[in-house]
């Protein structure tokens, strides 16, 4: 384990109460214990989270056990449950973020390449985006009209790139290939990242290579925002989600936050009055949908949680076209939003 790594744990533990209150919402302290149903955040009793003690040893702070199950971690496998984050460098990033402390900063002088710019920076991410071109008439557009969806085009957060580095794990050698490139902004419309989605030759699908897509750069809190927000906004995990639930209302603002973990984690704009969770139809759509609640419901914005019939809202589209779409989010957005589902 790393001195970060355990610096955070230990961060943690002396916040436990914080952690839990904010991951496990539907439990309650009870005495030195938080108590909660499961790590799925059910009310009960059957977890408990000890809240105090030392940061190490016997009767650690921060150390949870499920007796129904006999499962039992830390206060970071909490965090990765409830979030649906996997890859462990963003799970330290969410706990940073709600902890509040900042992103570790690597000395000059410990770095062997100091004049190469990391390909993961924001930097490099602005790099491709200017690099890439509008979609229309590219591999993208194909890429997107197979899928349903005619209003990518629309979208300035979208561009094509038509020789775009990719390479899969393990592999020591990149080759070019074309992508469709989306732009990942913060709240001032400043271009943080880029999310890429690799396209077969003839455009018509995602390329046949082991990892199809991949973000750079900045991503937490940030979002691809494929129209501006006023006082609502629909946001989901997707871009292709996000961009089908456009093409059945293209009235309503949309932004894609890429990935369970992200969506759970937005930073939510100001002024906004109704937010709309459009969830993917899995356990980890579903945790992300809860979270991103409970800190909507903070803020004082109201959350409302949109559901497709099928897989995702890409499936509905393809399966039953944007008509039946649109009907399918009448019945769940509140009556005052219908009319804005249009143009």
């Amino acid at each position: 384990m790393s001195l970060e790594t355990e610096d955070i744990l230990r961060d943690l533990a002396q916040n436990a109460e914080s952690v839990c209150r904010h991951y496990l919402p539907a439990g309650k302290r009870e005495g030195s214990y938080w108590m909660v149903g499961d790590l799925q955040n059910n009310p009960g009793r059957s977890l408990f989270v000890r809240l105090t003690g030392p940061t190490s040893g016997p009767g650690t702070a921060g150390k949870y056990t499920d007796a129904a199950t006999g499962d039992h971690g830390d206060l970071l496998d909490i965090i990765r449950e409830r979030t649906g984050i996997t890859r462990f460098p963003d799970l330290l990033a969410e706990a940073r973020a709600h902890l509040g402390r900042p992103a570790p900063v690597v000395p000059d002088n410990l770095s062997p390449r100091k004049t190469k710019t990391p390909g993961g920076t924001p930097e490099a991410a602005a790099r491709l985006y200017t690099a890439s071109v509008p979609i229309t008439g590219t591999l993208a557009e194909t890429y997107l009209r197979a899928r349903g969806i005619t209003c990518g085009a629309t979208s300035s957060a979208l561009r094509f790139h038509p020789k775009c580095w990719h390479r899969d794990e393990g592999q020591t050698e990149s080759l070019p290939r074309p992508a469709l490139i989306a732009a990942v902004t913060d709240g001032a419309g400043g271009l943080q990242g880029v999310h890429r989605t690799w396209l077969a030759p003839d455009g018509k699908d995602k390329a046949q290579v082991e990892i199809q897509r991949r973000a750079m750069g900045h991503l937490l809190g940030n979002a691809v925002r494929l129209t501006p927000c006023n006082d609502i906004l629909v946001v989901g995990e997707g871009i292709e989600t996000m961009l089908s639930v456009r093409e059945a209302a293209p009235g309503l603002p949309t932004w894609a936050a890429l990935s369970s973990g992200h969506l759970g984690a937005l930073l939510l704009p100001p002024g906004l009055q109704r937010l709309y969770i459009a969830i993917d139809r899995d356990p980890a759509g579903h945790r992300a949908a809860e979270r991103l609640s409970a800190r909507a419901n903070e803020a004082g914005i109201e959350p409302r949680v949109l559901e497709p019939r099928h897989g995702d809202f890409n499936d509905d589209l393809r399966a039953d076209g944007a008509a039946a779409l649109r009907q399918h989010l009448v019945c769940q957005i509140r009556s005052e939003d219908r009319q804005r589902l249009e143009s």
